[in-house]
């Protein structure tokens, strides 16, 4: 993002603050701090002035409640709690949404937008935060678009290959993963690969090279695309 965004989880729940903090790493470009004493939290709040805050309701001696009356303006909130009974005080007191617990990644990240858009940074998220949503096994997981070095057909399936050597698999065709991945930064080489543009660092009409010791062939119906979109981005 054009900045960090910064962000305060409260909850007396230490297993609740920690998916929090999980989640906010996934998605990336986030100073997350969190905090079990809801007294700690508020002080640090008005002292920092956060983008958001994650608050849970029920809590020892304060509730999330109370603590929301007492935000700085400039600071837009999200409710997670395991009690659906005040959903409509926490939107009377203008909360940006109100995450059931226990909820899901999607779930989460679809209320983090939401704060984005109340903040006004929908706008500013960067290329290189954009990322693509695949399910592996029973999983939904979120993949960088820059972590991305290539793709690889297999039957039914595609292999996503990384920078940092994980793999992840789902399935999927490649023609169907390509219509996720911008035409302008992936290119596909061969009926089994597709790469990302800016990992290549040498290529000819029948090979790319993406790192040492990582040579893929260009397929023989591809070539001339091939050479031509990787010469003029030189």
């Amino acid at each position: 993002m054009d900045r960090r965004i910064k962000c305060i989880a409260i909850d007396d729940e230490p297993l609740a603050l920690d998916v929090v903090a999980k989640f906010c790493e996934r998605i990336g470009g986030i100073d997350i701090k969190v905090f079990s004493d809801p007294a700690e939290g508020l002080e640090v709040i008005r002292r920092e002035t956060p983008d958001i805050v994650f608050l849970d309701i029920e809590m020892e001696n304060i509730t999330g409640l109370e603590i929301a009356t007492r935000l700085p303006s400039a600071t837009c909130f999200i409710f997670t709690t395991a009690y659906l009974n005040y959903a409509m005080e926490g939107f009377e007191l203008d909360a940006v949404d109100y995450l059931h617990k226990p909820f899901a990644f999607s779930r989460f990240q679809t209320a983090f937008k939401k704060a984005l858009r109340r903040l006004g940074l929908t706008e500013k998220v960067k290329d290189e935060e954009k990322y693509i949503v695949v399910k592996q096994e029973y999983n939904n997981v979120s993949i960088y678009l820059r972590e991305i070095l290539y793709v690889e057909a297999m039957e039914g399936y595609v292999k996503i290959f990384r920078e940092d050597g994980t793999c992840t698999v789902t399935r999927m065709t490649l023609k169907n993963i390509g219509t996720q991945l911008p035409a302008n930064e992936f290119i596909r080489i061969h009926r089994s690969y597709i790469i990302n543009k800016m990992k290549v660092r040498s290529f000819n009409k029948r090979e790319v090279e993406l790192k040492p010791g990582l040579t893929l062939p260009v397929g023989r119906q591809y070539s001339s695309e091939v050479s031509e979109l990787l010469s003029s981005q030189n």
